[in-house]
């Protein structure tokens, strides 16, 4: 089945945010990745893979090694964009824990700069559990605020407002000129999973049974297309 979903009035048909209630707090989700809580002037992105092709070519599997920097462009935009009072990474940021000595000068004085900008809270991952601690920021393992939660990697058990990462959601959606594949938010009323933001970065289809073990039969996805968001309900997906 086809779907196009038809902007709100007084929206432009570019639409690069959409607003969502996830446990009643109003979020608003951007184009490019990223979650936005207003009420909070917090900023949530998850998974950079920061220093993902140089952990590759370490294992002798050549990438180009700009992922890095690019991440951090995009990251920078989007800081500049809403500029947020806080800024939380829900892990992942790094691919692995040498991924942080790894890093170009450039790269690194990029990062730190945007660090010192902002009130920002790094949460562990699987690929990161450790961070070193020359590394500016907050770490924690999860954090509350309000009627959220935030972790890395979803709960095995029902929870209220909790928002995460890890599994890099993506689709494969028809709109009413062609098929799109890419990245997108998951979530229902109660869960939310974030897209991967970092540029090197693959992808679990929604229909995977990780995902569906986490949000059930029933939810919605936010596709990132090239210009726009698109909403889907899960049970209208190719």
């Amino acid at each position: 089945m086809t779907v196009d979903p038809v902007p709100r009035i007084g929206q432009s048909s570019a639409m690069t945010s959409e607003p969502l209630i996830l446990n009643g707090v109003s979020l608003l989700a951007d184009l490019s990745g990223a979650l936005y809580w207003p009420d909070r002037s917090l900023l949530i992105i998850s998974d950079l893979h920061l220093e993902k092709g140089s952990s590759f070519a370490e294992k002798g599997i050549p990438l180009p090694p700009y992922d890095t920097a690019v991440t951090l462009k995009r990251l920078a935009a989007i800081c500049g964009q809403y500029n947020p009072q806080t800024v939380m990474c829900l892990g992942d940021s790094f691919h692995d824990t040498g991924g942080p000595d790894r890093m170009g000068k450039a790269d690194r004085a990029a990062l730190e700069q945007l660090i010192a900008a902002y009130d920002w809270l790094w949460i562990t991952g699987n690929h990161d559990p450790e961070l070193p601690e020359d590394l500016p920021g907050r770490r924690i393992m999860e954090e509350t605020i309000g009627a959220l939660t935030f972790r890395h990697e979803a709960s095995r058990e029902p929870v209220r407002g909790e928002i995460s990462g890890h599994y890099h959601p993506s689709a494969r959606v028809r709109t009413r000129q062609r098929y799109l594949s890419g990245r997108c938010f998951a979530y229902d009323s109660d869960r939310l999973i974030m897209p991967a933001f970092g540029a090197l970065t693959g992808g679990l289809t929604v229909h995977d049974k990780a995902i569906r073990a986490v949000l059930g039969p029933h939810f919605d996805i936010l596709f990132l297309g090239p210009k726009r968001i698109y909403r889907f309900p899960a049970d209208r997906l190719c």
